[in-house]
């Protein structure tokens, strides 16, 4: 009844909308209390929908309640084809390996890298080791897929409908290529041309550091702006979930969110869970223990679409050794065989990764919340959580390989293959890995770098883990994360708003001063002019900041033209005041008046506002920015910049979904996906929340039927 009442309504005259929609809120009211949502987690909601109703705000984000998993995976199906379905066909392509048979020859690279990884075989053995019951969720999310797209084909672009009918092994191959590009890391750099731009911030705060003393959590992912890492967000709402948060595309569940009770974010983290074995090619094999071995080799056909639409055939033969997938490279004049050996692609697959973060989202304490993550099945990503249960934690999580002996800089080289004794067959157990519970400062944080600095005074000791774990370190981003939580005894919910969009550079407060005082000492004119700017520059990059760019630009040419610039280098005894100083302030002043000098053939202005130079670009948006790369400069407020041939820059990365959460009651959020929710063209979400982002400014997450009710653009009942 409820269901045919919504899809009769959705057919009135627009002259009745109104007074329908507020018949819709009081049956709402009725169905799904003021509690539903993430004041409801505790216990199933009492509502007896047939099927699915997604409530979509104003915002582009999609509101799905369900009378069941399935009608809930279903639904998400069918709001990431709504908002992203160009991008989502584009990935599935891409993770087929027959993206170039679709799209051409610039996808060739690409298709071989993933043919030899193995994904698109891989994945039929990932569905298969899912319980029956995540089965039919996945299987249920495809089909929301493949609906919406056979119901509405104007929305799709013609070039991505080779693609459909999506299969269940398309998700899987896809998790798996888009998991790879974090854990790979520097093992397929050569032959895929690496990439970058993947870094994050993120806090967890005890009641004993909250202001309200709730605990609180900040998410905040550095992520490119398009392509493989997009985000999509999303509440999904079903008698055993009611979570909110955000996924990358294509992914079936929320993979940074929050709860009523339990909240967790991830950064990036430098698990070094692929190595590179070097093998001694000996006639048609490789030698290993020494005896020659055969390699394992299959011959694939790739098709490549030609420009008059014609599909060449090509051959691929892809071999495999004991560690894994061979590489041939050229090594100067002789041949290089490298194989690949990593953890959660084909050394223990993490095909439990999807049904670990669908288990993540329905903890309801920390007790719950680890016995999802023992599993180890997502292989790579720190882990940082707050909970309603007053606990904060970090994790070191990732699926860390026990390794015979050797230290970080060992197994981040290439390895001999010709012996066993380097061929690690297990794991570290999660018992192993470093991880802060509840430490005496009651909040943790990490901006990538090594667990050692997740919360000071520093609770672990790195000599108690292997050496090859991790190295020790910490970047200015990090340094300025904890300046900004131990400024305050005790930090509020509107603070950590406010920390969440600082571009304060932390490098400036190291050298600005020095540099200063050294270039009004000398007798360079443009350097003392180029001071005078600095000295009044507030040392942020915010939009109207002057003197930011010419600090930007300093930092360019002395980091070109030196090794090290620091008098002072860093040291694990002073991690968040090293490194400090000039170590040769001449040069420095060289470089400054260089810097200048550039400035001024750019034919601009020594004191223009960084807001005229780095832009973001979305659609029709084009607006001033604020935020900067993290490092060396020490921003918080992350953005990655692309050059443009006017001169100017463009943001491609950096700060995507943001949240911050206090688990106060009723619970409170605020959120904000600086590109918007949606990637389709012609979207008003495509692009919407950059203005916001641009002015410092959060959304508040609408949790309660009521609060999405007041935000209303469109319903779909199912």
């Amino acid at each position: 009844m409820y269901v045919s009442f919504v899809l009769k309504m959705k057919h009135k005259r627009s002259r009745r909308w109104t007074s329908a929609l507020l018949c819709l809120f009081c049956i709402f009211w009725l169905l799904f209390p003021s509690s539903v949502g993430l004041q409801a987690a505790s216990s199933t909601p009492t509502f007896s929908v047939r099927h699915s109703t997604t409530l979509w705000d104003n915002w582009g984000v999609p509101h799905i309640f369900a009378a069941s998993n399935k009608d809930l995976f279903y639904a998400f199906g069918r709001a990431q084809m709504q908002n992203q379905g160009n991008l989502l066909l584009s990935l599935y392509g891409q993770a087929r390996g027959r993206a170039a048979e679709y799209w051409g020859q610039g996808y060739l690279s690409s298709d071989q890298l993933v043919r030899t990884l193995g994904f698109p075989q891989n994945a039929q053995h990932w569905y298969d080791e899912q319980t029956p019951e995540f089965r039919s969720y996945i299987a249920a999310f495809v089909a929301g897929i493949n609906d919406y797209a056979s119901q509405h084909p104007d929305q799709i672009a013609d070039q991505y409908k080779v693609v459909l009918p999506v299969q269940v092994t398309d998700v899987l191959a896809h998790v798996e290529r888009i998991l790879s590009e974090f854990t790979l890391g520097d093992c397929t750099a050569a032959m895929s041309g690496g990439g970058g731009g993947k870094g994050s911030n993120g806090w967890a705060i005890g009641p004993a550091h909250s202001a309200s003393g709730n605990a609180m959590l900040l998410a905040n992912p550095h992520l490119p702006w398009n392509g493989d890492f997009t985000f999509m967000e999303a509440q999904m709402v079903s008698p055993s979930i009611s979570a909110y948060g955000s996924a990358l595309v294509g992914f079936p569940v929320l993979m940074i969110a929050f709860n009523n009770y339990i909240s967790w974010t991830h950064t990036v983290n430098s698990a070094d869970i692929c190595d590179r074995y070097a093998l001694t090619i000996s006639g048609s094999g490789y030698l290993f223990d020494g005896a020659v071995k055969a390699f394992g080799t299959e011959t694939q056909t790739l098709l490549v679409k030609q420009n008059d639409g014609t599909l060449v055939p090509q051959q691929l033969v892809i071999r495999h050794s004991v560690q894994g997938p061979v590489f041939l490279l050229n090594g100067g004049n002789q041949l290089q065989a490298i194989a690949i050996r990593a953890a959660g692609l084909n050394q223990f697959p993490a095909y439990g990764a999807l049904q670990e973060w669908w288990d993540m989202a329905r903890s309801k304490n920390l007790q719950d919340f680890q016995s999802a993550l023992k599993r180890l099945q997502i292989p790579t990503f720190n882990v940082i959580y707050a909970g309603r249960d007053g606990h904060v934690m970090y994790l070191y999580n990732g699926e860390v390989p026990q390794r015979p002996s050797g230290d970080l800089n060992y197994w981040q080289g290439v390895i001999p293959g010709d012996t066993s004794s380097t061929l690690w067959t297990t794991l570290l157990p999660y018992s192993a890995l470093p991880k802060i519970i509840d430490p005496p400062s009651d909040w943790v944080q990490n901006s990538n770098d090594p667990p050692w600095v997740s919360t000071f005074p520093q609770v672990l000791d790195p000599n108690n883990y292997p050496p090859y774990i991790v190295a020790q370190g910490m970047g200015f981003r990090d340094q300025r994360g904890v300046r900004m939580l131990t400024d305050q005894n005790r930090l509020s919910f509107e603070q950590m708003e406010t920390d969440l969009f600082s571009s304060h550079m932390e490098l400036a407060d190291r050298l600005l001063d020095q540099l200063i005082t050294a270039a009004r000492a000398s007798d360079n004119t443009l350097a003392k002019q180029a001071a005078g700017v600095l000295q009044a520059w507030d040392r942020s990059a915010n939009a109207d900041s002057k003197g930011a760019v010419l600090f930007q630009q300093w930092v360019i040419d002395v980091f070109q033209t030196h090794e090290s610039i620091f008098a002072v280098q860093w040291d694990p005894a002073n991690p968040r005041t090293t490194p400090s100083g000039l170590a040769d302030p001449t040069a420095a002043v060289n470089a400054l008046a260089q810097a200048a000098q550039d400035l001024l053939s750019q034919h601009r202005a020594l004191d223009v506002p960084w807001g005229d130079v780095y832009r973001m670009q979305r659609g029709n948006v084009n607006l001033p920015a604020s935020g900067a790369p993290g490092d060396p400069l020490g921003v918080f407020r992350v953005l990655g910049f692309q050059p443009q041939q006017d001169g100017t820059w463009v943001a491609n990365g950096g700060d995507s979904y943001m949240a911050i959460v206090e688990f106060s009651t009723p619970l409170r959020a605020r959120v904000l996906l600086t590109y918007g929710n949606s990637s389709q063209p012609g979207s008003p979400h495509n692009g919407d929340q950059l203005n916001l982002y641009a002015h410092n400014q959060m959304r508040d997450a609408l949790l309660t039927v009521p609060e999405i009710m007041s935000h209303l653009e469109t319903i779909d009942a199912l």
